[in-house]
């Protein structure tokens, strides 16, 4: 048999086998000694099977050969929660999933309380998840979300505290009702909005309607004012016309009388005698018609005794410029005054035509005597 020589030593020699034996003892225990640490996590170090400590992140020391390291993932962590059947307070089957995140707040404790914190959040989160749900009515399982997420997270707390886990949130991610109560839901839905179409179409109906009554009634008093507004012109036009008419009759009757009266006095000026006799009635009539042109008797400017003048209104309301134009045609009437004169004279010398003179003044309470103006025939 031939051996391998290798200088002093030969490969089959017992001492270099022994050496290398020995190097790679050391070189495994050195292995086994070192323990390293990432940054996020801590090990947990036990020592025949007992714990020891927490291993901090980098370069450690630990026995070799008797000792274990369980590492931790101190990061928040997420655990999906499979899809779990229940039946909600009102018997509606649904589905739901969730989501939650957790977080290893003490290593030891986790490591020591449970045998698989993942697992037994995971089982956890599914009954607490059923519970929740069950007791919820069908329409609060799908429209309040948050008082789910709450619910469960509280549910979680007490039990993973003495775990060293935090969950940190509960996020429900879908409920699906069985497809039954979907059915029903859509005609639910679909006869709400139904309801509410109806609902709307008669309020804007009412609505309109009040609209049009309340149109109906502010036309309606409008109507009416313009109507009592109307009457009430109505009434104060004939109410003035009334008067017009009234104040119009008396004058022109004052006014036929004075016509009259004048038309007899021309007719006896043209006439040979000189003595007037005026009946009182119309003597009277002629004053107070001249005191009514005027407004007052006279008035006082200086020396001198000036008549009134009136407005163009009441001017034409008395027919003012109408007795103007008759007194004007009476003044233009030519009176043979020489001839009036001498039937005076003779009828002043002779006894009984003056007796009858005075009866007749008397009689009248009219001066028999009147004084004429010049051969213009005007009276003063």
């Amino acid at each position: 048999m031939n051996v391998l020589s290798l200088g002093p030593l030969q490969l089959g020699d017992p001492m270099l086998t022994a050496g290398v034996v020995v190097l790679l003892l050391v070189v495994i225990t050195v292995w086994q000694m070192v323990e390293i640490v990432d940054a996020y996590n801590r090990g947990a170090l036990t020592v025949f099977g007992e714990y020891r400590k927490l291993l901090e992140p980098g370069l450690n020391i630990v026995p070799p050969f008797v000792s274990r390291v369980h590492t931790f993932d101190m990061r928040t962590q997420t655990i999906d929660v499979p899809s779990q059947e229940a039946i909600t307070r009102d018997n509606s089957p649904v589905t739901a999933d969730a989501v939650i995140y957790i977080r290893v707040m003490d290593a030891k404790r986790a490591f020591l309380e449970v045998e698989n914190y993942e697992r037994a959040v995971s089982n956890l989160a599914q009954t607490t998840l059923r519970a929740v749900i069950g007791d919820m009515e069908l329409d609060d399982t799908l429209s309040r979300r948050e008082m789910i997420n709450e619910r469960i997270r509280t549910e979680l707390d007490e039990p993973t505290d003495e775990w060293g886990i935090r969950v940190e949130s509960v996020e429900v991610r879908e409920v699906t009702p069985s497809q039954g109560v979907k059915g029903a839901m859509e005609e639910q839905t679909s006869a709400e909005r139904r309801r509410r179409a109806m609902i709307l179409e008669a309020q804007g109906e009412r609505r309109s309607a009040v609209e049009r009554a309340e149109g109906n009634k502010q036309s309606e008093i409008i109507r009416a004012q313009g109507e009592k507004q109307s009457q009430i012109l109505e009434a104060q036009g004939d109410s003035i016309s009334t008067v017009l008419r009234a104040k119009s009759a008396e004058s022109m009757g004052e006014r036929a009388i004075i016509d009259k009266g004048m038309e007899t006095l021309e007719q006896i000026g043209g006439s040979e005698s000189t003595t007037f006799v005026l009946p009182q009635e119309l003597t009277s009539m002629v004053g107070r018609y001249g005191k009514h042109l005027s407004g007052s008797d006279v008035r006082v400017d200086g020396q001198e005794l000036e008549s009134l003048e009136f407005d163009e209104e009441t001017r034409e309301l008395i027919g003012l410029d109408d007795i103007a134009e008759i007194i004007g045609e009476i003044e233009q009437t030519e009176m043979d005054v020489e001839a009036m004169e001498q039937e005076a004279q003779a009828i002043k010398e002779g006894e009984d035509m003056g007796g009858e003179t005075e009866a007749a003044a008397e009689a009248t309470d009219i001066e028999p005597d009147v004084d004429l103006g010049d051969e213009s025939g005007s009276d003063r």
